[in-house]
């Protein structure tokens, strides 16, 4: 299915039910020795009327203090997460483990930064999980999957998601 896969990158929204997605990415990780996974979440860039808001309420230096505390704590969900996971579904003898994890967050248009994080370090293989949207969602905004699948020069793997 894919050549040697070294650097995989797992985009997730941190959301209920993306274990699987995650799964799926250990699994192919371990079917490679030496295989990396770059955990990745993407926070979605504030809007402008967003920014102005919070530029009337507080001075910039709070804001952005704010926003950097926000990312060390989800940086540490992150990390729990992952810990998490090898304890509760990893066997003894499986080589993967947390030296083969990185964490990474970064803040953009979802899809967008994915595809960058892809290309900048240069992975064999995008996994992502995808949920069920009504089709007038699926029309106004579509998923981050779909337009990750269809703008990637590289191999994405998506895997579904429950509800």
């Amino acid at each position: 299915m894919f050549h040697d896969v070294e650097r995989i990158l797992y985009a997730s929204d941190l959301e209920e039910g993306s274990r699987p997605a995650f799964r799926a990415a250990v699994s192919l990780c371990g079917h490679y020795a030496g295989a990396q996974i770059t955990y990745l979440h993407v926070i979605e860039s504030l809007s402008g009327t967003a920014r102005s808001v919070l530029s009337n309420m507080m001075e910039k230096e709070e804001l952005e203090d704010m926003l950097h505390k926000g990312i060390d704590a989800l940086s540490v969900k992150i990390r729990a997460r992952i810990e998490r996971f090898c304890e509760e579904e990893l066997e003894e003898h499986e080589v993967l483990g947390l030296k083969n994890i990185e964490a990474r967050i970064e803040e953009g248009t979802p899809w967008r930064k994915i595809l960058a994080v892809g290309e900048e370090m240069n992975a064999d293989v995008i996994v992502m999980g995808t949920r069920k949207h009504s089709a007038l969602g699926q029309a106004l905004i579509g998923s981050t999957a779909t337009r990750t699948l269809t703008h990637s020069k590289r191999p994405v793997l998506i895997v579904p998601l429950g509800h």
